[in-house]
């Protein structure tokens, strides 16, 4: 779409929305910035964009009769697509673009996306040094933090763009085609948005939206949804399909097996790896190695440089992060942990007992799980925030009951000070969103190390 001269609705003033409003200026569109909260003025808005000329400024109850005046809205990946104002724009007829789509349709060159519950971002903060140590123009974005906007005017035919993709911005693509995608796995999240685990799978799987039989897919063999999937992408012949196992060697695809990852492909097996050789620790980290080993390979990466790369990775911020040991006590920040199965690989991980701090926006998840998984490691479970009720009601459901109280993170962490031995682990590790207390997991990971320090 020529979107010089359109008038574009922009949904959102965060990130993402600005991002947006900011190319779209750039591209000559005459941009109405919304936002339903009036919690910040216009002038403060208008004062993050480089060029704020013309843009028009809306804020809290929604004017239908703008929508008539619309040739496009882009929303912000925080806003629902069925939110009456949004079903009304797609009642007249009005396209609706994510973030992801507007970047896509005026970017250039190639596209790597990950998606899936968990193990996105340090799949992408992998596969992106990979790219950057073979590739002379890498951009690293999406939902690790960077706005696929920001860059998208910046790239060239022979840019690699990396892209965390999260199943609020897959709902809205139209054309977007990667060049590799992966589905790390799929579990429950998101809820609370997407309603139902079919909706949620069902975008999860828009990923593979445009892609054909000269792209690939990268899938997890361990996850029935996955494969089930994979086996209709490859009788539907629409896509290449590896898969990757942590638990199985493969005919066909990328697997772990007795300390060592390998690829397999039919004919032959090559050793790809000894994981005493990676950085990174704990088996979700050796899938999501696999996963940016095989996207790479399908870019066009050399084997060497891939492990050259792998073995230098050491992990990203806010994921089980190590943060200090004060008077014998290790301090871990696992801010990243959102959602109970991304948490019960922070808890995995632990090789020490641990004093669990839990709890925060409630996404409708379920906590049972996650408490099991504790498997005599955590000694005391403290929760803060919206869910700590809900979950402690699902701990003493099945049969734990080392709970504390807190009002809010820095109580938790002076708590867990107070009642740590030394040799313990101190693990942030919330199983939940952070948005009753926080803007955002990596604020709260920042005042958790914060909070250590300054014990």
């Amino acid at each position: 779409m020529e979107l010089a001269g359109k008038k574009v609705l922009v949904f959102g003033t965060g990130k993402s929305g600005i991002g947006a409003a900011d190319l779209l200026q750039k591209t000559g569109a005459n941009v109405v910035l919304y936002d339903g909260k009036d919690t910040k003025s216009a002038e403060e808005i208008l004062a993050q964009l480089p060029d704020s000329d013309g843009v028009q400024i809306v804020l809290g109850a929604f004017p239908m009769e703008l929508i008539a005046e619309l040739d496009l809205a882009v929303l912000s990946p925080g806003v629902p697509t069925d939110l009456p104002e949004v079903l009304a724009m797609k009642e007249q007829g009005i396209c609706i673009w994510g973030e992801v789509e507007l970047a896509y349709e005026t970017g250039k060159g190639k596209v790597l996306a990950i998606t899936g519950t968990n193990g996105k971002t340090t799949t992408t903060s992998l596969l992106g040094e990979i790219m950057k140590a073979f590739c002379p123009d890498v951009k690293v974005v999406g939902n690790i933090g960077i706005p696929y906007t920001s860059v998208a005017l910046d790239e060239t035919d022979d840019t690699v763009t990396v892209a965390e993709i999260s199943s609020f911005q897959l709902e809205t693509i139209e054309k977007f085609h990667p060049l590799a995608s992966a589905i790390t796995n799929i579990t429950e999240d998101h809820l609370n948005r997407h309603h139902t685990m079919e909706e949620y799978i069902r975008v999860k799987e828009l990923i593979t939206k445009n892609q054909t039989m000269d792209d690939l897919c990268v899938l997890n063999y361990e996850d029935e949804i996955l494969r089930s999937f994979g086996e209709q992408l490859t009788a539907e012949q629409k896509v290449q399909v590896m898969y990757f196992s942590s638990l199985r060697p493969l005919e066909k695809g990328i697997y772990y097996q007795d300390g060592g990852i390998y690829l397999a492909d039919g004919k032959e097996t090559v050793l790809v790896t000894k994981t005493e050789e990676l950085k990174l620790l704990g088996l979700h980290n050796f899938e999501n190695v696999m996963v940016a080993v095989a996207m790479a390979l399908h870019a066009g990466v050399p084997m060497e440089t891939v492990r050259k790369v792998i073995k230098n990775f050491a992990g990203v911020e806010h994921r089980i992060e190590y943060v200090c040991e004060k008077d014998g006590i290790v301090y871990y920040n696992d801010s990243k942990g959102t959602n109970p199965d991304a948490a019960i690989k922070g808890i995995q991980a632990m090789n020490r007992p641990t004093l669990l701090i839990g709890g925060g926006y409630d996404k409708q998840s379920t906590y049972e799980d996650w408490i099991r998984a504790f498997d005599g490691k955590v000694r005391y479970l403290v929760l803060i925030g919206a869910t700590k009720e809900k979950i402690a009601e699902a701990a003493r459901a099945v049969g734990f009951n080392d709970i504390l109280f807190a009002e809010n993170l820095e109580e938790a962490v002076q708590i867990c000070r107070q009642m740590a031995n030394p040799g313990d682990a101190v693990l942030l590790s919330p199983a939940c969103a952070s948005w009753d207390q926080f803007d955002s997991y990596e604020q709260r990971g920042e005042l958790f190390k914060e909070y250590v320090r300054a014990l």
